[in-house]
């Protein structure tokens, strides 16, 4: 699907963002597993999480919808998954495919898991291979590092393992499967990833400590609680870098999620220079949960350039393509290392980035673990590909809207993935129609 976008004078007013990606994941996941009803609000409905739905739903989990942006799920505990009756579908869903990797590696019987076109290319075997040290049985394309996986599920042995690449995944997925052995289990981060899983393990009565970045998982049974998704800061990150370089402009995005672990690009945009004001939500739930949130009032800024450290790239990896649209506008030279994770998502987001944004006429060089941006840039209206990306179609809808010209945007339907309601969302800051 195709969709023009011409530039914008000006963004206004309030929206409020659909639920967190990550967390609407989690909450159906341990909810699955969990003992009685948990309840979820602001869910985020999107092509990824109706995946895991899905999936949950052939392994025996009830799952019901009572509107479309909340989900009850009545959990039985691990001895309520059954064995699928046929292949598991996490369709483009990479986080989908890694948590059911460790979901079933504990569990008693068969399954097959695969994904479509794009996810069959992203590697598994760093969610594989500590599994395997903990005595799973998974087999597939490439020694186990592609889909499709079989899984024969067996009883599982406590490891203390050193997760050598910096991912959330990785670590949710071998939490899931140290929830169900016997002993302890300790994981250690490199650089510390987003920490939903380990907040929502506890707080559902999980046995789980994390001391000096060593993370000690005991087998537990989980316990069904209600709570509220707040808003996904990913997605805000789009809408955040478009009121701060869409000159003249002025937002506020209501109730996004804070997690300090997921909010690096918040950081490195007031390093930046970009004026971002905070208003932090008030709840009692939110002490327990451990996930704040708060309002994001952003007005248009003039913006300097900056380095991504190392560090900081684990947690803003989702985004660095919206980095670089924001950094083609700041005064300076603006680089990104240490980020060749960018290459095996649902694209290579390095490759196809740097390509379309050249088209628009940024200054930008490909490296081989990043991008090189020269600013400030006067962007040209062109016709550009999202290459089936979700968070590329967003960031070069965000750069389309103070270009010149008018910009063509093939593949527009990807945002759907993780953002249902972003044209929407767009047009309401924009007051009026400026994709169609």
């Amino acid at each position: 699907m195709k969709r023009k976008i011409v530039p914008a004078q000006f963004l206004s007013g309030e929206i409020q963002i659909p639920g967190d990606k990550s967390i609407s994941h989690r909450g159906l996941f341990l909810g699955g597993i969990a003992r009685g009803k948990t309840h979820l609000e602001n869910f985020l409905p999107s092509g990824d999480t109706f995946a895991t739905e899905s999936c949950l739903r052939s392994l025996g989990v009830d799952i019901q919808a009572p509107t479309p942006m909340s989900r009850v799920i009545l959990g039985n505990g691990w001895d309520g998954l059954k064995e699928p009756a046929d292949v598991l579908d996490a369709k483009n869903s990479g986080t989908t495919l890694r948590f059911l990797l460790g979901l079933l590696a504990g569990q008693s019987f068969f399954a097959v898991l695969t994904g479509d076109e794009s996810l069959r290319r992203r590697p598994m075997k760093r969610v594989v291979d500590p599994l395997l040290k903990m005595g799973a049985s998974i087999s597939g394309r490439q020694n186990g590092n592609l889909a499709p996986l079989c899984i024969y599920g067996r009883k599982l042995n406590r490891i203390n393992y050193l997760i050598p690449v910096a991912s959330a995944q990785v670590k949710t997925a071998l939490i899931l499967a140290a929830l169900q052995t016997e002993g302890q289990t300790v994981l250690e981060e490199l650089m510390q990833t987003r920490d939903h899983t380990e907040k929502l393990v506890k707080c559902m009565g999980g046995e789980i400590e994390i001391v000096n970045g060593k993370i000690s998982i005991t087998r537990s049974s989980l316990k069904g609680i209600d709570f509220h998704i707040p808003g996904d800061f990913s997605s805000a990150a789009f809408l955040i870098a478009a009121g701060l370089c869409t000159p003249n402009s002025k937002i506020r995005i209501k109730r996004v999620g804070l997690n300090p672990t997921r909010t690096a690009f918040l950081n490195v945009l007031q390093r930046m220079g970009g004026e971002i004001g905070v208003v932090p939500f008030k709840d009692l739930n939110l002490e327990t949960l451990g996930e704040p949130e708060g309002d994001l009032i952003i007005t248009s800024s003039s913006l300097k350039a900056t380095e991504i450290l190392p560090e900081e790239v684990p947690n803003l990896i989702d985004e660095l393509p919206v980095f670089a649209v924001a950094a083609s506008q700041a005064e300076g030279v603006s680089k990104v290392t240490h980020a060749e994770e960018l290459r095996v998502k649902e694209t290579d987001r390095i490759r196809d980035l740097c390509l379309e944004l050249r088209k628009m006429g940024v200054k930008i060089r490909e490296l081989t673990d990043g991008f090189i941006i020269e600013g400030p840039c006067q962007l040209k209206g062109a016709e550009v590909s999202s290459h089936g990306d979700h968070r590329l179609a967003m960031a070069l809808t965000t750069a389309g809207l103070f270009a010149d010209g008018e910009t063509t945007l093939d593949g527009a339907e990807a945002a759907d993935i993780s953002f249902p309601g972003f044209w929407n969302l767009l047009d309401q800051l924009l007051g009026k129609s400026n994709t169609k």
